[in-house]
């Protein structure tokens, strides 16, 4: 049907369903759901039930709107969509992973950020952890640098506690931890860190993620993917594999706790 057979079947303007089929209105109240429900002869209880609870959170702002100030709500957005997430960090243990008492400590060396700001984005980091938590986690692989394994961040117990929980985590079936050792030398990824989103509809590209002080970037060609997928699997080719990064965690966490 066109809008104007819409339109006169329904009562409802042509302007207000042009915006409604191009995404332009937040919400579709209730009654305009049911004209439209009828016009197209959607009768099953169950859909129409499902296309009205759709219609109500349509309207509700994600968790992530209230630090939308203190982390990329574009980042938020695709890593809640991806299948799989894949990431470099050299410098720190990724924030997916990080401990609460972790994450303080390295929000405290900027040195310029209140008790209350630092609280607000420990806060937000746990938060955006919870993909990790739902029913059907992406799988996250990640390959982390010996240099933040044995970086003293906060103190010797923060650290113990942070590397116990990487032991934990490591364990989940979605979860696989690289480290990559000193021995490696020179690497693919040695110009510092990246994450690598796919989704599960093979027709999104992926999506790679850069973060500077200053600013973020996110890179879709696919000559970049290419690239940055080439230097993801270099890398983890010269990392240890998840049962020796175990091990290697393990006797980390012995020599802090000695």
């Amino acid at each position: 049907m066109t809008l104007n057979e819409v339109a006169k079947h329904t009562g409802i303007s042509r302007a207000n369903l042009s915006k409604i089929e191009q995404a332009e209105s937040k919400t579709v109240p209730a009654p305009t759901l049911n004209k439209l429900l009828d016009l197209y002869k959607v009768d099953d209880p169950p859909v129409r039930a499902a296309m009205h609870e759709l219609s109500k959170l349509a309207g509700l702002k994600g968790w992530w709107s209230l630090y939308k100030d203190l982390m990329p709500q574009t980042l938020v957005d695709f890593e809640a969509e991806a299948c799989a997430i894949r990431t470099y960090e050299a410098q720190v243990i990724p924030g997916l992973l990080q401990t609460p008492a972790y994450a303080d400590a390295i929000f405290r060396a900027n040195r310029v950020r209140d008790d209350s700001e630092i609280a607000q984005r420990v806060t937000a980091r746990m938060a955006r952890q919870s993909i990790l938590n739902r029913t059907n986690p992406p799988t996250y692989l990640v390959i982390i640098d010996e240099a933040a394994v044995r970086r003293m961040v906060g103190s010797a117990s923060v650290m113990s506690e942070q590397l116990r929980h990487l032991r934990h985590m490591a364990a989940r079936d979605n979860i696989d931890i690289y480290v990559l050792p000193f021995t490696a030398g020179a690497h693919t990824s040695t110009e510092g860190k990246y994450l690598i989103m796919d989704f599960p509809d093979p027709r999104d590209a992926s999506v790679i993620y850069l973060e500077s002080p200053t600013t973020t970037m996110f890179l879709e060609e696919d000559e970049q993917i290419r690239l940055y997928n080439d230097m993801f699997g270099s890398t983890q080719s010269c990392s240890m594999t998840p049962a020796q990064s175990l091990d290697f965690l393990n006797q980390r966490v012995q020599e802090l706790e000695e």
